[in-house]
């Protein structure tokens, strides 16, 4: 039409990736998404030590891979690493990642040491339910600091605050969550040492 003003042609955005179909792999992505993001967070002033990065990465090759036992184990090292006293403390939620190695202690220490089987768990997926809401919220909220949200994660999360149900974590709730750390890892580019270039996220 004479006069009218050029305009780009519009492209969609890519379709966010799918979730694992594998419950383990699953398990694996609720800890790895955030895990990266954990590691691009300002207190590393963008150079996260070779030792946390190093057990990531692995991990990430294994997820990749198909291998979940490999990379759950990888992220078990990170989760300790993240534990140490040398190390800046990370802040909530990303906190939650961390795991200490514990001194030995006597079994009726634990708390739910007198519980029944089927109520520590019972406990145990109301806490890890609890863990991976305010993951999401946390991630969500650096996503949306650093450029990188939009409605479509926010409506992921939304769905996701489900895991907070009174009666229990929903399947819908869960499956928002996936598609979360999903959406998650291809968006965030993966942490790299000092100087390094970085590396194409996944699906690119």
């Amino acid at each position: 039409m004479p006069g009218a003003p050029n305009r780009p042609p519009t492209i969609d955005a890519p379709p966010a990736p799918k979730p694992p179909d594998d419950e383990a792999a699953r398990r694996v992505l609720r800890r790895l998404a955030p895990s990266r993001v954990a590691l691009l967070l300002d207190l590393w002033r963008g150079a996260p030590s070779p030792e946390l990065l190093t057990p990531l990465a692995r991990a990430e090759a294994a997820f990749d891979a198909g291998d979940n036992p490999g990379a759950s184990g990888d992220l078990d090292v990170l989760a300790v690493r993240f534990a140490e006293p040398r190390w800046p403390t990370l802040p909530h939620p990303f906190r939650e990642l961390r795991v200490a190695i514990p001194a030995p202690q006597p079994p009726n220490w634990d708390p739910d040491h007198a519980l029944s089987p089927e109520e520590k768990e019972a406990r145990r997926a109301r806490r890890a339910a609890a863990t991976q809401l305010a993951l999401a919220e946390g991630v969500l909220a650096w996503l949306d600091a650093h450029g990188m949200g939009g409605p479509d994660a926010a409506a992921l999360v939304e769905t996701a605050r489900g895991l907070a149900a009174p009666d229990g974590p929903t399947p819908a709730a869960y499956a928002a969550v996936d598609a979360f750390w999903a959406l998650v890892r291809s968006r965030v580019p993966a942490p790299r040492p000092a100087g390094a270039r970085p590396a194409p996220t996944p699906g690119t």
